[in-house]
């Protein structure tokens, strides 16, 4: 996360996972992920929530501070005989949503 909260970036490389599938018995198949996730903020964050103001199992129990916000990602998968490669930088922009920010519940908000 930037210090200034309007970018962030997530990415994990080749993350050892188990593939399961089922034909006839389970089959357990070792394989590997890779992905890496970015957010940039394209507005202004807004203040949300309501914080202890309500009942803690209240939906609005939280403190936020959200903006809008533009995500693009890369994906890639492997194992026996298979793998993936998604478009490079797939993006939710113009069509899809995302958002960037901090939030406190809980514990947090006192």
């Amino acid at each position: 996360m930037s210090q200034s909260g309007r970018r962030a970036i997530v990415e994990a490389r080749d993350v050892p996972v188990i593939d399961t599938f089922q034909c006839a018995n389970a089959f357990f198949v070792p394989a590997t992920v890779s992905f890496k996730i970015e957010w940039e903020a394209t507005g202004a964050p807004v203040q949300l929530g309501s914080g202890n103001t309500v009942p803690a199992t209240d939906p609005a129990a939280f403190l936020g501070t959200f903006a809008p916000a533009r995500s693009t990602g890369q994906f890639s998968g492997a194992e026996l005989g298979f793998s993936f490669v998604s478009k490079r930088g797939a993006s939710t922009d113009p069509l899809g949503y995302a958002q960037i920010g901090t939030e406190r519940n809980g514990v947090f908000l006192s």
